[in-house]
């Protein structure tokens, strides 16, 4: 498949592969998301500053990003290694002795008179607390000198793996898949006004006490250089901090200082951007900082459309019904942006007091600095 590479603005020498349907793609080639549904982002980086080194330089954090597979390969070939090298070791400490050749000597490894047996010590040493036929003997000091070392390493070793374990089992990617979005927004009027909605919920029965949602409106910008930066827009939303015990709608209000206040039904479908939402919480269990995230393109947005209700009041509990947590139902929706509605809207009772406000204050200060002048005329004449 055919790709098109196009550079993002960034501070290092780094090219993103952003692949078919991004700008400037034919009619009918698919769009590409900036960010997939799932979080991730489908940015491939070539020629990265320092290469290797950063994963080096914080070698926990790539060992804690590995797939499974691929780091119980690391942690099965760092014991094997280990073995094998100190029964090496062990193996040119009898054959120096001699151990291998006159049976009657006092070997510096008791029955180590081969490689593999030498090989059995090795792992018998970094695997368990005693000997049995194989143990080590005084006569060598240098034998239990590697002996110590082993042990030492195998004490590292064992600590690295349980706490990566630990680590990736408590990753935060894996609570945040309990935690999801809507699959899509939908647009409908609220109190007088149109708005859109997007809902979160919590799939565990341990409930996240509270969190704090964003929304963040993400446009890609070719210039007639063709190259492409992307710019940033924060959202505001009603209710940033939620309680998610039940599933919650997170709505953002389409007026005036809204980047979609001029959008309505039809054009909406021709812009090009993503709307990227987060919800950043704390696991009430581990205690461990969480943040799920999706985004949604022009085509999830669906005008006129209502989330249907799926929390219902029992005596004794509120029933939360999640198949219905994606579906939606139509209701009545102006068929026109926030912009033309507003328009076509004799002005209200609040606006008109608000379009006041500015006069009144000046003609306060007016009268206030009249006030003052008098005064002074007053006392000047007095004088």
């Amino acid at each position: 498949m055919d790709q098109q590479q196009c550079i993002i603005d960034t501070h290092h020498i780094t090219t993103h592969t952003m692949g078919r349907g991004d700008l400037g793609r034919g009619e009918g080639e698919k769009r590409l998301r900036y960010m997939l549904k799932d979080g991730s982002c489908p940015v491939v980086f070539h020629q990265s500053p320092g290469q290797w080194s950063f994963f080096l330089a914080d070698i926990f954090t790539t060992l804690v990003e590995l797939r499974w597979r691929v780091m119980l390969l690391i942690f099965c070939l760092s014991y094997i290694l280990s073995w094998l090298f100190f029964s090496l070791l062990y193996f040119l400490i009898a054959y120096v002795h001699k151990d291998l050749e006159d049976h009657d000597t006092a070997p510096c490894v008791a029955n180590v008179r081969s490689f593999t047996s030498a090989f059995l010590y090795s792992m018998s040493t970094q695997a368990t607390i005693g000997y049995g036929f194989r143990v080590m003997t005084e006569n060598c000091m240098v034998a239990i000198v590697v002996v110590t070392i082993q042990a030492l390493m195998s004490c590292f070793i064992d600590t690295v793996v349980i706490g990566i374990t630990v680590a990736k089992m408590a990753c935060a990617s894996k609570r945040a898949q309990t935690v999801g979005f809507s699959s899509c927004a939908v647009v409908n009027a609220r109190d007088g006004a149109l708005c859109l909605v997007w809902r979160i919920a919590d799939f565990r029965r341990n409930h996240i006490l509270e969190g704090t949602a964003r929304a963040q409106l993400v446009r890609p910008m070719k210039h007639p250089s063709g190259m492409i930066s992307v710019t940033y827009q924060d959202i505001d939303i009603q209710s940033r901090h939620l309680i998610l015990a039940t599933p919650a709608s997170i709505v953002h209000k389409l007026e005036p200082g809204s980047p979609l206040y001029s959008l309505g039904p039809d054009s909406l479908t021709e812009e090009d951007f993503d709307l990227v939402v987060s919800f950043t919480y704390t696991g009430d269990s581990t205690g461990i900082l969480h943040q799920t995230r999706t985004s949604y393109t022009p085509a999830d947005i669906r005008w006129g459309q209502r989330f249907q209700d799926m929390v219902q009041v029992g005596r004794r509990h509120y029933k939360v019904d999640y198949a219905l947590f994606h579906q939606t139902t139509w209701v009545q929706t102006p068929m026109v942006s926030a912009q033309e509605g507003d328009r076509g809207r004799p002005p209200t009772t609040e606006s008109i007091v608000q379009s006041q406000q500015p006069f009144v204050r000046s003609s306060r200060k007016f009268r206030r600095s009249l006030a003052d002048v008098s005064e002074e005329v007053v006392q000047e004449a007095w004088l």
